[in-house]
């Protein structure tokens, strides 16, 4: 009897034993499989972070190229300016005219690209570009004419003027649809998108 008892002693011990390292062996399998684990999880994150941004450039690239081309077009500006300021003591009346009408573009500069940017975030870009486009086409004719003639840069500065208004009226939109959206649920962005689109053209009209 004392062997039998023994033996099931050691037979409870040697499973005991077992199971513990049958434990202890998992807790390692598990430790050696988090890095990756984690590595993956880690690019994931990093995949979804470059999605997030490839989709937010997606939806401003059009209003960064205007923005980049109307600093190009400033650096035009002021070198006119530098040549006026050369010939200043020869022409007087023409670095008047250049600085003067360098001046009232940079005015309304900051209220050009506002509109412009909020047009193109609360709408839609590709009408607010388009926009953007036509504005500084205007704005370049009415710094040319500026420089002969003052009744000659009226025309530039009105049609600025009506872009402006133009801009200004999809930002209202805008957050108007996104309150409607927020508090009733009601979301007209597609079709205001296709109006705005369309309505761009028009501003082609003289």
């Amino acid at each position: 009897m004392g062997w039998g008892v023994r033996d099931v002693i050691n037979g409870e011990v040697r499973s005991m034993i077992c199971n513990r390292l049958q434990i202890r062996t998992f807790g390692c399998e598990r430790e050696s499989l988090s890095p990756s684990a984690s590595a993956s999880t880690c690019s994931y994150s990093s995949l979804t972070g470059i999605m997030d941004s490839t989709k937010v450039v997606e939806n401003i690239y059009l209003l960064v190229i205007v923005t980049l081309i109307s600093v190009l077009q400033n650096a035009f500006f002021a070198q006119k300016v530098e040549r006026g300021c050369k010939s200043a003591n020869t022409d007087t009346a023409g670095f008047e005219r250049v600085s003067c009408a360098n001046r009232n573009c940079m005015d309304a500069y900051p209220t050009f690209l506002a509109v412009m940017w909020c047009a193109g975030l609360c709408l839609n870009q590709a009408p607010a570009a388009f926009a953007g486009i036509i504005y500084l086409l205007v704005r370049q004719k009415y710094f040319i004419g500026y420089l002969g003639q003052t009744s000659q840069s009226t025309p530039g500065y009105l049609f600025g003027k009506r872009i402006i208004s133009f801009l200004f009226l999809m930002c209202v939109v805008g957050i108007f649809n996104y309150l409607l959206a927020y508090y009733y649920s009601e979301d007209y962005k597609e079709y205001v998108q296709i109006i705005t689109k369309a309505s761009s053209a028009l501003l082609l009209i003289p």
